[in-house]
């Protein structure tokens, strides 16, 4: 026998009885239907509040990761904010340590340059003085010789020594200034012990 010809002989048994499957007793209906308000006044009790708890934890503990994760954000933010302005200030820093270096620099190579034109100054103007004392010195050197010279030549000419300072030094001045105007060749000076042309006048008179 088939599930189906089982299932129409329990109908007409059940018929004949006079009981269905699809509709129960009314005492059963009342039972179930209390059944029915006391499980769901349990679960309205207890289970509803519970998963309305869990839900509402779990939101803010969603609603709290979401600004916990928001506050984290705008920190970073403010972190990359602070450090791109930190190393504006320290590239700004760096440019205008680079820049007083090189006017630093700059500066103490113009000193230097000055110094070592100062330096040159002096030097040279310390060699013209000496050049200068040197040339005062061989000046007074050769102007003693020339007149010892000149006072020689001069006691040859008139054939006795000049005693007299005043006679010398008229010699020598008048010797002097003939040799810087070119009348006496210093190269001739003592080449003959008397004159060829003339003789020195002595005290301003001639032989």
């Amino acid at each position: 026998m088939t599930a189906s010809a089982q299932t129409v002989v329990g109908l007409a048994a059940a018929s004949e009885g006079g009981s269905s499957p699809l509709f129960p007793h009314w005492e059963e209906l009342v039972f179930g239907l209390i059944m029915f308000a006391i499980l769901f006044a349990v679960v309205a009790k207890k289970v509803v509040p519970n998963i309305e708890k869990a839900y509402e934890e779990r939101h803010a503990a969603i609603e709290g990761g979401i600004a916990q994760a928001e506050n984290a954000q705008a920190e970073a933010e403010a972190a990359k904010a602070q450090y791109e302005a930190q190393l504006a200030d320290a590239r700004a820093e760096a440019a205008k340590i680079r820049e007083d270096a090189r006017a630093e620099g700059a500066s103490i190579v113009a000193e230097m340059r000055q110094q070592a034109q100062d330096e040159a100054a002096r030097i040279t103007e310390s060699a013209h003085k000496q050049i200068d004392a040197e040339r005062q010195q061989a000046s007074v050197s050769l102007r003693g010789e020339v007149g010892r010279m000149s006072t020689d030549l001069a006691g040859r000419i008139v054939g006795h020594e000049l005693s007299d300072s005043a006679s010398r030094q008229s010699i020598i001045d008048r010797f002097l200034a003939e040799l810087e105007s070119g009348q006496v060749q210093p190269e001739k000076v003592g080449a003959s012990s008397t004159p060829t042309q003339g003789t020195l006048d002595v005290d301003g008179q001639g032989s």
